[in-house]
């Protein structure tokens, strides 16, 4: 039997997300872009709503919301802002669901319920120079040296690594085994020897704070690393489940906001003497759009749901991911073309959403990794 129904909780979770958007981001989200201002009271008032803590246990502070609550939620937030949206989507899936589940008793206490309320940010930090879909060549290392390990090496593309509160780092503490020699840490900022080297200037996403981060001699306890010596490489692939799903919630958020742009324009704009939401080619814009959404929305929903049952999900997350960030893209570009001339210009919101949408195409997965990860799932 399948249930397309909502629960209360999933429908006001979802409902309160919609209308934190319409408020408190769209008003501001053309300013945050074109300043690439990090959204920090936002994200004090999104961990005050239970959004930056969703998933987790209410022991730490969290909402103890279900997956399925959690993209629901995120769709709105990222419909309302996609900066904020891939802040929360790694908050939540990168760091809070990883902490949670391979931290020590001790981590999570520390840690999480202050992550969980919004009063410190995380983020995740694996990209290097030669390590991008090769995951398992990163150069980085973590030597140990008695009770504290020594990192030293160079992150790019960290997104939030310019102002998060505390990252998720992996380094590689064996090099001679290779991805099984990697490992990962919870560092804290302001850790010394570990600095904010370039923040990128980006086609979208400006708000997010993407940065290079840059570590030499930086002494971290052997209390923070996450998981055991060697795991990182398996605890970077488990965070990338859950992450894909979220960047598949963004990614239908976006496309849903320009679809929403695209219907109220179209309504109004006029020519030959009628609005050219009577054009025939304008309608099929507009339901093509409306169609690859829902389908893009109902494929994420579905990976949430087998992750809730507590099955592997990997196969569900790539589709999901990679059929709803090519949807976005292809939605932002129709909305565009509806606008015509006008969705060209920085004053028309479609315009920011077409630069917000590529980069779901390639974070945590390009599109070509997530169809070796689907076939391979099929094929083995």
């Amino acid at each position: 039997m399948i249930d397309f129904e909502l629960s209360e909780d999933q429908q006001m979770m979802r409902d309160m997300a919609r209308d934190f958007a319409d408020n408190e981001l769209k008003p501001v989200s053309q300013k945050l872009d074109e300043e690439s201002l990090w959204p920090a009271d936002i994200l004090k008032k999104m961990g005050e709503l239970g959004f930056l803590g969703m998933t987790l246990p209410e022991k730490y502070d969290g909402a103890a919301m279900d997956p399925i609550s959690y993209v629901l939620a995120l769709e709105e937030i990222s419909r309302g802002d996609a900066s904020c949206g891939v802040i929360m989507s790694i908050h939540v899936s990168l760091v809070c669901e990883l902490i949670l589940k391979f931290g020590t008793e001790e981590q999570k206490s520390r840690f999480l319920p202050p992550l969980a309320r919004g009063e410190m940010i995380g983020c995740f930090s694996l990209t290097e120079s030669g390590a991008g879909s090769d995951a398992g060549a990163v150069a980085t290392t973590a030597v140990l040296d008695g009770d504290e390990y020594v990192l030293n090496g160079n992150k790019i593309f960290t997104s939030g690594g310019a102002y998060a509160d505390l990252i998720i780092l992996f380094a590689s503490t064996d090099r001679s085994k290779g991805h099984k020699g990697m490992s990962a840490f919870i560092i804290p900022r302001g850790t010394p020897g570990l600095e904010v080297g370039t923040i990128e200037h980006k086609m979208g996403l400006n708000a997010s704070g993407t940065s290079e981060l840059v570590l030499t001699d930086c002494r971290v306890s052997k209390d923070l690393r996450l998981g055991q010596e060697g795991e990182g490489f398996k605890i970077a692939l488990i965070g990338f489940d859950s992450g894909r799903i979220g960047i598949a919630a963004q990614s239908v958020g976006i496309g849903r906001a320009a679809l929403e742009e695209s219907i109220e324009y179209a309504k109004v704009r006029e020519q030959f003497g009628k609005t050219i939401s009577s054009f025939q080619a304008v309608q099929w814009m507009i339901a093509d759009m409306a169609t690859q959404i829902d389908a893009a929305r109902l494929l994420t929903l579905r990976a949430a749901h087998v992750k809730g049952q507590g099955k592997r999900f990997s196969k569900e997350a790539a589709m999901a991911k990679l059929f709803a960030s090519e949807t976005c893209v292809n939605a932002t570009r129709l909305a565009i073309q509806v606008h015509g001339g006008y969705g060209y210009m920085k004053e028309y919101t479609v315009e920011r959403l077409y630069r917000d949408a590529k980069i779901t195409e390639i974070y945590e997965g390009t599109s070509e990794i997530m169809r070796i990860i689907i076939a391979r799932s099929l094929l083995k």
